[in-house]
């Protein structure tokens, strides 16, 4: 029997992006730099072991609003942090639809595949727009976002 999908987002769940926020504060936005950061970003050990205690029974998706040109510097880390190993699911560069919308229609997309048990996520928009399309939502509280990076996902569409 095919497992069904748990689909864990990266920035807040598994990696601690807070160390880079500054490159994106205020007016002037040093994407370029900020996403140059995140082979340096910390683990969050609340999420890898969530990762692994998923990968036990479900099919993995990383799913991030982090875009496509990144995945190099993500499957790298990923592999650094001892995560385990899944499909990973990136934003199109270019895209600046806001987090919530751009991962309800991959949700939605997986879905069609086979079922989404659970998506753990730390962007309040996200999980609220995922719990009311009928999504079970397990939203992470250790890194709760700050304003940039929610306005890099919802009004950016950045991240």
């Amino acid at each position: 029997m095919t497992p069904p999908y748990a689909v864990v987002d990266l920035d807040g769940v598994l990696a601690d992006v807070s160390a880079r926020l500054h490159h994106i504060e205020g007016g002037r936005k040093d994407w370029a730099a900020f996403f140059a950061g995140i082979p340096d970003d910390p683990p969050h050990p609340e999420g890898i072991a969530i990762a692994r205690r998923l990968a036990a029974d479900h099919e993995l998706v990383y799913l991030s609003g982090r875009p496509e040109h990144t995945r190099g510097d993500t499957e790298a880390w990923l592999q650094r942090q001892g995560a385990p190993a899944a499909l990973l699911l990136l934003r199109r560069d270019g895209d600046r639809r806001p987090a919530r919308v751009v991962k309800l229609a991959i949700l939605r997309r997986l879905a069609g595949e086979r079922p989404v048990a659970v998506l753990v996520d730390d962007d309040p928009a996200v999980c609220q727009t995922a719990r009311e399309a009928g999504f079970e939502v397990f939203e992470a509280t250790w890194s709760r976002p700050q304003p940039t990076l929610l306005d890099a996902q919802e009004r950016l569409g950045e991240t």
